[in-house]
């Protein structure tokens, strides 16, 4: 841990705070713990909600298809297909934001473990070999990061065959 950090993280030392120093680090750790666990179901909903409205746009799309007998029904077909690329894009972003939110508050977590008796996410980050071969562990956000890809894939096909050229 790089000394600066370690300012940054710890503004008293035990002798300076007082009696109360292990037990309000515990508690502030315990606190961050939470507060990752919380990022993540943030992280969650927000997949859950874009998955459920890509579903919903190609669902559209079909459905309508199906009983296009005419062409001023296909030809909105565009629109709804570019807004549905620009919503993959903006769910890319955000599991890319996510990615690096949860990477800095599980730093924290593990510098904050230096200053307690066991450090669980230290170890288990070891053990995993630090995220190095994907055997032992693949990140969740490289996985999940693919989803918005193929919606965007699908919605450029969409896009591409009700253009007027095509």
């Amino acid at each position: 841990m790089l000394v600066d950090q370690d300012k940054a993280l710890i503004k008293k030392t035990e002798k300076e705070y007082g009696v109360l120093y292990r037990a309000h680090l515990l508690e502030i750790y315990k606190l961050y713990v939470d507060s990752a666990e919380k990022t993540t179901d943030r992280r969650q909903s927000a997949n859950s909600f874009f998955l459920t409205v890509n579903t919903a746009l190609i669902a559209l799309t079909g459905y309508v298809q199906l009983g296009a007998g005419d062409t001023n029904t296909s030809s909105y077909y565009w629109a709804v297909s570019l807004a549905g690329m620009i919503l993959c894009l903006a769910w890319y972003r955000l599991i890319r934001s996510y990615r690096g939110l949860n990477s800095g508050k599980f730093k924290v977590i593990q510098a904050m473990e230096q200053y307690l008796p066991a450090a669980p996410f230290n170890t288990e980050w070891e053990v995993l070999g630090k995220g190095k071969d994907p055997k032992k562990y693949l990140s969740f956000s490289k996985v999940e990061a693919i989803v918005p890809w193929v919606f965007l894939c699908l919605h450029a096909v969409v896009f591409l065959r009700a253009l007027p050229w095509t």
